[in-house]
């Protein structure tokens, strides 16, 4: 029965976020969002409207998701939710174009599913089975994620002032690690997570130094946005009954440890850690809210994921009924307050400022992160050859005319060694540790 609904919420997935790209409701890729209203207001025609969408996503697919997703044995929404972008706007914008985007939306979500359980099962039967290994890709991310407070600090105001929320991480991560059980009795403790304490407290740190920068914002500011795109702000709202679905769906995907909406929740998801999935993925929302609220209000169109705090529901409520709700609910809720949200911002332009340095500091340390994880997985696949493979393979990449995105060099080089390793072994020029 479980694995029915699985099955059943991938796809209705796909195929609801394949809809709303065709109809131009909602689309995933930040990039072709802002896109989208030259569109609808009839400056650029459909063919190179779904050309941008393939140009800017089909590379991160292949790249990024699938080898994160095939790391981890759980699917990273970008698989998903970047190829219904690609389906939804190359199926024409009528009535049969929509039904057609979401069939194939549907059936792209099991093949995606079953397909990765194929993968997984191929992988097991190889002479050199890599797969175990392939899960320290997701370990550097753990261990790294706590500094992404203190690099967005140091982005913002300065390496200087950086140092402090660094130190504060470093420490709360020693303390907790020393004395972080708390003994109830004789037989129950309670073990606080180093890693999530370490990153509740820069993320404190953050927030206090974001808020207590009062810099002026521009004359664009969001509440003037709200007030010249209030009809963009009418759209979304119109359509938030099927947003409210699309939303509960990857909740309860989420949920279901189907699906998760980076590296770094994935990883831990598939370790079994919700509680400090949830508290990752709960920094990552705080980072999009600028990003998505802004673009919602100047553009009409809304993300199938909304702010990204469905996946925060999904990792802390196991119950995939009640995540599918409380997903839902929790879309709607950001649809309402968008205007709340801006005029925030407003007040705050420091937070705005932050967020946008939150996604850059994520951005580095999973670059490094993945990269080093990649370099485990490869020396734990292939002692000394797996590192000199990695840094070759990234080294030529940087040289390639149309690299890879940094962020994918890790997982996908990891899984490459690992096919290596096995052509090796089958020429007899490689002998695996006993």
């Amino acid at each position: 029965m479980e694995t029915i609904l699985r099955y059943v919420i991938i796809a209705a997935v796909g195929a609801l976020a394949s809809i709303l790209a065709n109809q131009s409701i909602a689309v995933f890729n930040d990039g072709l969002r802002p896109v989208l209203p030259e569109y609808l207001e009839k400056r650029m025609d459909r063919k190179a409207l779904a050309a941008t969408s393939f140009a800017i996503g089909f590379g991160l697919v292949i790249g990024y998701g699938l080898p994160t997703s095939i790391a981890a044995s759980i699917i990273l929404i970008h698989c998903i939710l970047l190829t219904t972008d690609i389906i939804g706007t190359w199926c024409p914008d009528t009535k049969k174009g929509m039904i057609a985007s979401g069939v194939i939306g549907a059936v792209y979500g099991v093949a995606l599913l079953f397909g990765l359980q194929v993968i997984i099962d191929l992988f097991n039967l190889l002479p050199v089975n890599f797969l175990g290994s392939l899960g320290q890709v997701s370990a550097g991310i753990t261990l790294a994620f706590a500094i992404f407070p203190a690099v967005t600090v140091a982005l913002q105001f300065g390496a200087a002032k950086g140092i402090i929320p660094a130190v504060v991480t470093l420490l709360v991560r020693q303390i907790v690690e020393t004395y972080g059980k708390i003994a109830l009795d004789a037989e129950h403790t309670i073990s606080l997570n180093k890693d999530g304490m370490a990153l509740l407290a820069g993320m404190i740190i953050m927030l206090v130094f974001a808020a207590m920068d009062k810099e002026g914002n521009d004359q664009n500011s969001n509440e003037m946005l709200t007030q010249i795109f209030a009809d963009k702000v009418a759209r979304i709202r119109k359509y938030m009954p099927v947003l409210a679905l699309m939303g509960g769906l990857i909740a309860a995907g989420t949920s279901m440890s189907i699906m998760a909406g980076d590296p770094i929740s994935l990883g831990l998801l598939a370790e079994g850690d919700r509680v400090n999935a949830g508290l990752t993925a709960l920094a990552r929302a705080i980072g999009f809210i600028p990003l998505v609220a802004t673009t919602a209000i100047t553009t009409g169109v809304y993300a199938p994921a909304g702010m990204t705090f469905v996946f925060v529901i999904g990792l802390l409520i196991p119950n995939p009924f009640i995540a599918l709700i409380a997903g839902a609910a929790c879309i709607c809720v950001e649809i309402l307050l968008l205007n709340v949200i801006a005029k925030g911002l407003d007040k705050f332009p420091g937070i705005k400022r932050c967020g946008d340095n939150i996604r850059t500091a994520m951005s580095y340390v999973i670059d490094i992160a993945l990269l080093i994880g990649g370099i485990l997985a490869a020396q734990a696949i292939m002692p000394t050859t797996g590192l000199f493979i990695i840094v070759a393979f990234w080294c030529i990449n940087k040289c390639s005319k149309k690299p890879l995105v940094s962020m994918a060099v890790g997982p996908l080089g990891a899984i490459l060694v690992g096919l290596i390793a096995n052509v090796l072994f089958l020429l007899s020029l490689y002998t695996p540790a006993a």
